[in-house]
């Protein structure tokens, strides 16, 4: 997955670029489809915040971390956005695995 990274009163670096995406390819373990991903990383005097918007499969997960250093708040970022993840595809696994079970418990329908 690539997201795409942007800065609002911030240069984005090579570094924080490649740290982004070397961060977000840990959360597309745990995604099947992930279709888009979005990056943003500002500064407001002290506070440096990272967040996250990936779309998968219709729904959309959304991340937010801010800490004195960018770094840590993108890894913050990153750990949130990790939980939802894996959350989701729980969620999405159970509910198939709740159909195969429903239907095996449905006794089979009499003919006449």
């Amino acid at each position: 997955m690539q997201p795409e990274v942007s800065g609002q009163n911030l240069e984005i670096t090579d570094a924080l670029r490649d740290y982004v995406r070397e961060k977000t390819d840990r959360v597309a373990r745990h995604l099947d489809n992930p279709t888009g991903a979005h990056v943003v990383l500002s500064v407001e005097k002290i506070r440096n915040i990272a967040e996250i918007t990936i779309t998968v499969d219709g729904a959309t997960l959304h991340a937010e971390a801010e800490d004195k250093d960018m770094y840590a708040a993108i890894d913050a970022m990153a750990d949130k956005i990790d939980r939802q993840a894996r959350r989701h595809q729980g969620k999405a696994k159970d509910h198939h695995q709740r159909e195969a079970r429903d239907a095996k418990e449905q006794p089979p329908e009499a003919t006449d």
